[in-house]
Protein backbone atom coordinates (compact mmCIF):
# COMPACT_ATOMS: atom_id res chain seq x y z
CA UNK A 1 0.00 0.00 0.00
CA UNK A 2 3.09 2.68 0.81
CA UNK A 3 6.54 2.09 -0.17
CA UNK A 4 8.72 1.43 2.42
CA UNK A 5 12.43 3.02 2.35
CA UNK A 6 14.78 1.11 4.26
CA UNK A 7 16.77 2.93 6.99
CA UNK A 8 20.18 0.96 8.61
CA UNK A 9 19.82 -1.64 11.00
CA UNK A 10 22.40 -1.85 13.73
CA UNK A 11 25.02 -4.56 13.26
CA UNK A 12 23.46 -6.63 15.17
CA UNK A 13 20.13 -7.05 13.18
CA UNK A 14 18.22 -6.81 16.11
CA UNK A 15 15.52 -3.17 16.16
CA UNK A 16 18.33 -0.40 16.41
CA UNK A 17 14.98 1.73 18.41
CA UNK A 18 12.12 1.03 20.80
CA UNK A 19 9.31 3.42 20.10
CA UNK A 20 5.83 3.85 22.07
CA UNK A 21 3.13 4.93 20.18
CA UNK A 22 0.31 6.56 22.78
CA UNK A 23 -3.20 6.58 20.86
CA UNK A 24 -6.37 5.21 21.50
CA UNK A 25 -6.93 3.49 18.11
CA UNK A 26 -6.21 0.31 18.24
CA UNK A 27 -6.00 -0.42 14.32
CA UNK A 28 -4.11 2.47 14.16
CA UNK A 29 -1.58 1.34 16.63
CA UNK A 30 -1.04 -2.04 14.31
CA UNK A 31 -0.40 -0.57 11.30
CA UNK A 32 2.49 2.10 12.34
CA UNK A 33 3.61 -1.09 14.34
CA UNK A 34 3.29 -3.55 11.00
CA UNK A 35 4.90 -0.51 8.80
CA UNK A 36 7.74 0.37 11.01
CA UNK A 37 9.02 -2.78 11.78
CA UNK A 38 10.67 -3.76 8.57
CA UNK A 39 12.86 -0.49 9.03
CA UNK A 40 14.25 -1.72 12.40
CA UNK A 41 11.90 -0.09 14.46
CA UNK A 42 9.93 -2.30 17.90
CA UNK A 43 6.74 -0.24 18.63
CA UNK A 44 4.89 -0.87 21.56
CA UNK A 45 1.18 0.73 21.98
CA UNK A 46 -0.76 1.86 25.08
CA UNK A 47 -4.00 3.40 25.08
CA UNK A 48 -4.08 5.98 27.34
CA UNK A 49 -2.60 8.94 28.86
CA UNK A 50 -1.64 7.02 32.08
CA UNK A 51 -0.03 4.50 30.85
CA UNK A 52 2.03 6.59 28.07
CA UNK A 53 3.42 9.41 30.49
CA UNK A 54 4.08 5.49 32.58
CA UNK A 55 6.11 4.47 29.34
CA UNK A 56 7.81 7.81 28.48
CA UNK A 57 9.09 8.32 31.64
CA UNK A 58 10.20 4.38 31.99
CA UNK A 59 13.50 4.95 30.40
CA UNK A 60 12.79 2.33 27.31
CA UNK A 61 12.33 4.02 24.55
CA UNK A 62 13.97 6.41 22.07
CA UNK A 63 10.89 8.50 20.71
CA UNK A 64 7.01 9.03 21.66
CA UNK A 65 4.23 9.51 19.39
CA UNK A 66 1.56 10.59 21.40
CA UNK A 67 -2.11 11.77 20.30
CA UNK A 68 -3.73 15.02 21.46
CA UNK A 69 -7.18 12.91 22.47
CA UNK A 70 -6.64 10.51 24.63
CA UNK A 71 -8.98 8.81 27.69
CA UNK A 72 -7.58 8.51 31.32
CA UNK A 73 -5.22 11.61 30.60
CA UNK A 74 -5.53 14.13 27.80
CA UNK A 75 -2.34 14.12 25.67
CA UNK A 76 -1.56 17.58 26.38
CA UNK A 77 -1.56 17.27 29.73
CA UNK A 78 0.74 14.03 29.18
CA UNK A 79 3.03 15.99 27.14
CA UNK A 80 3.04 18.99 29.62
CA UNK A 81 3.87 15.81 32.61
CA UNK A 82 6.58 14.53 30.63
CA UNK A 83 8.85 17.89 29.85
CA UNK A 84 8.82 18.54 34.14
CA UNK A 85 11.00 15.55 34.08
CA UNK A 86 12.39 14.21 30.59
CA UNK A 87 14.06 15.15 27.16
CA UNK A 88 12.52 12.52 25.55
CA UNK A 89 11.75 13.04 21.82
CA UNK A 90 7.82 13.24 21.43
CA UNK A 91 5.85 13.54 18.16
CA UNK A 92 2.36 14.59 18.52
CA UNK A 93 -0.58 13.57 16.53
CA UNK A 94 -2.71 16.18 16.28
CA UNK A 95 -6.91 16.99 13.72
CA UNK A 96 -5.83 18.45 10.83
CA UNK A 97 -8.07 21.20 11.26
CA UNK A 98 -6.77 21.85 14.53
CA UNK A 99 -3.80 24.15 14.04
CA UNK A 100 -4.29 26.07 17.63
CA UNK A 101 -3.50 22.76 18.59
CA UNK A 102 -0.31 22.19 16.70
CA UNK A 103 0.78 25.19 17.94
CA UNK A 104 0.03 24.48 21.46
CA UNK A 105 1.77 21.38 21.35
CA UNK A 106 5.01 22.77 19.92
CA UNK A 107 4.61 25.38 22.75
CA UNK A 108 4.61 22.48 25.37
CA UNK A 109 7.65 20.84 24.34
CA UNK A 110 6.94 18.79 21.27
CA UNK A 111 9.89 18.26 19.14
CA UNK A 112 7.06 18.36 16.03
CA UNK A 113 3.97 17.40 14.82
CA UNK A 114 2.08 15.20 12.34
CA UNK A 115 -1.71 16.22 11.56
CA UNK A 116 -4.65 13.07 11.33
CA UNK A 117 -4.97 11.59 8.54
CA UNK A 118 -1.20 10.79 7.93
CA UNK A 119 0.89 8.59 5.56
CA UNK A 120 2.88 5.87 7.16
CA UNK A 121 5.53 7.19 5.32
CA UNK A 122 5.55 10.65 6.69
CA UNK A 123 5.46 9.54 10.13
CA UNK A 124 8.64 7.57 9.37
CA UNK A 125 10.29 10.31 8.00
CA UNK A 126 9.41 12.62 10.83
CA UNK A 127 10.29 9.93 13.38
CA UNK A 128 14.21 9.12 11.18
CA UNK A 129 14.35 12.86 11.33
CA UNK A 130 13.97 13.11 15.04
CA UNK A 131 16.33 10.22 15.80
CA UNK A 132 19.14 11.10 13.54
CA UNK A 133 19.56 14.36 15.99
CA UNK A 134 19.59 12.20 19.00
CA UNK A 135 21.86 9.86 18.21
CA UNK A 136 24.66 12.29 17.53
CA UNK A 137 24.93 12.43 21.00
CA UNK A 138 23.65 8.57 22.11
CA UNK A 139 26.96 6.88 21.42
CA UNK A 140 27.97 4.41 24.07
CA UNK A 141 31.49 5.82 23.56
CA UNK A 142 31.14 9.09 22.70
CA UNK A 143 33.57 11.56 21.32
CA UNK A 144 35.55 13.76 23.17
CA UNK A 145 33.46 16.78 24.42
CA UNK A 146 33.67 19.84 22.06
CA UNK A 147 34.78 23.42 23.32
CA UNK A 148 31.99 25.10 24.71
CA UNK A 149 30.00 27.37 22.13
CA UNK A 150 29.87 30.81 23.89
CA UNK A 151 28.16 34.29 22.33
CA UNK A 152 27.99 37.19 24.57
CA UNK A 153 26.08 36.02 28.08
CA UNK A 154 25.28 32.82 26.31
CA UNK A 155 26.87 29.66 26.38
CA UNK A 156 26.18 25.29 25.54
CA UNK A 157 28.29 22.77 26.27
CA UNK A 158 27.53 20.62 23.51
CA UNK A 159 29.18 17.30 25.28
CA UNK A 160 26.25 16.87 28.08
CA UNK A 161 23.73 19.64 25.96
CA UNK A 162 23.44 21.93 28.89
CA UNK A 163 22.97 25.73 28.16
CA UNK A 164 23.74 28.98 30.52
CA UNK A 165 23.13 32.59 30.51
CA UNK A 166 26.00 33.34 32.16
CA UNK A 167 25.61 30.55 35.12
CA UNK A 168 22.06 30.20 35.16
CA UNK A 169 21.12 26.76 33.50
CA UNK A 170 18.90 27.72 30.88
CA UNK A 171 16.34 24.19 30.30
CA UNK A 172 15.86 23.24 27.00
CA UNK A 173 14.34 20.66 24.70
CA UNK A 174 16.67 18.87 21.82
CA UNK A 175 15.17 20.65 19.25
CA UNK A 176 15.60 23.76 20.83
CA UNK A 177 19.12 22.92 22.02
CA UNK A 178 20.25 22.36 18.12
CA UNK A 179 18.12 25.62 17.13
CA UNK A 180 20.38 27.61 19.74
CA UNK A 181 23.31 26.34 18.61
CA UNK A 182 22.89 26.70 14.96
CA UNK A 183 21.93 30.48 16.03
CA UNK A 184 25.29 31.01 17.69
CA UNK A 185 27.09 29.56 15.13
CA UNK A 186 25.76 32.41 12.74
CA UNK A 187 25.54 34.56 15.33
CA UNK A 188 25.51 38.33 13.28
CA UNK A 189 24.39 36.33 10.02
CA UNK A 190 20.48 35.71 8.96
CA UNK A 191 19.67 31.98 8.73
CA UNK A 192 16.96 31.27 6.66
CA UNK A 193 13.81 28.89 7.48
CA UNK A 194 14.83 26.37 4.60
CA UNK A 195 18.35 25.68 6.55
CA UNK A 196 16.92 25.57 9.98
CA UNK A 197 14.33 23.22 8.93
CA UNK A 198 16.72 20.78 7.31
CA UNK A 199 19.48 21.45 10.37
CA UNK A 200 17.53 21.48 12.90
CA UNK A 201 13.93 18.95 12.29
CA UNK A 202 15.62 17.00 9.11
CA UNK A 203 13.09 17.85 6.60
CA UNK A 204 11.81 20.74 4.24
CA UNK A 205 9.34 23.35 5.36
CA UNK A 206 6.30 24.12 3.46
CA UNK A 207 4.53 27.43 2.82
CA UNK A 208 2.26 26.91 5.80
CA UNK A 209 4.67 25.09 8.27
CA UNK A 210 4.67 27.18 11.55
CA UNK A 211 6.82 24.81 13.31
CA UNK A 212 10.08 26.39 13.60
CA UNK A 213 8.57 29.88 14.30
CA UNK A 214 6.82 27.96 17.27
CA UNK A 215 10.22 26.74 18.37
CA UNK A 216 12.48 29.95 17.84
CA UNK A 217 9.15 31.51 20.02
CA UNK A 218 9.84 29.25 22.76
CA UNK A 219 13.99 29.59 22.94
CA UNK A 220 13.03 33.44 22.92
CA UNK A 221 11.24 33.50 26.11
CA UNK A 222 13.55 30.87 27.87
CA UNK A 223 16.64 33.06 27.19
CA UNK A 224 15.07 35.99 27.65
CA UNK A 225 16.06 39.65 26.31
CA UNK A 226 19.33 41.32 25.88
CA UNK A 227 20.00 43.74 28.87
CA UNK A 228 18.65 46.59 26.87
CA UNK A 229 15.11 44.91 26.27
CA UNK A 230 16.06 43.73 22.70
CA UNK A 231 15.53 40.74 21.45
CA UNK A 232 18.25 38.42 21.01
CA UNK A 233 16.48 36.50 17.95
CA UNK A 234 15.44 38.63 15.48
CA UNK A 235 12.71 37.49 12.71
CA UNK A 236 14.06 39.37 8.91
CA UNK A 237 10.72 38.92 6.71
CA UNK A 238 11.27 37.11 3.88
CA UNK A 239 14.64 35.82 4.56
CA UNK A 240 14.86 34.14 8.01
CA UNK A 241 16.07 34.53 12.14
CA UNK A 242 19.20 36.13 12.98
CA UNK A 243 21.06 36.20 16.21
CA UNK A 244 22.14 39.53 17.80
CA UNK A 245 25.85 39.59 18.21
CA UNK A 246 26.64 42.84 20.14
CA UNK A 247 28.92 43.68 23.05
CA UNK A 248 25.39 44.60 24.95
CA UNK A 249 24.31 40.21 24.53
CA UNK A 250 28.07 40.11 26.94
CA UNK A 251 26.91 41.77 29.49
CA UNK A 252 23.89 39.87 30.52
CA UNK A 253 22.04 39.88 33.75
Amino acid sequence: MFANPKTPQEPSGRPSHRLLIVDDDVELCELVREYLKPDGYAVEAVHDGLQGLEGALSGEYALVVLDEMLPGLKGFDCLRRIRVSSRIPVIMLTARGDFVDRILGLEMGADDYLPKPFNPRELLARIQAVLRRVLLYDSALPPPSPEPLRVGDISLDRGTRAAKRLHEIIELTAVEFDLLELFLKAAGQIVSRDTIGKSVLGRELDAFDRTIDVHVSNLRRKLGPLVDGGQRIKAVRGAGYLYVATAAAGKGR
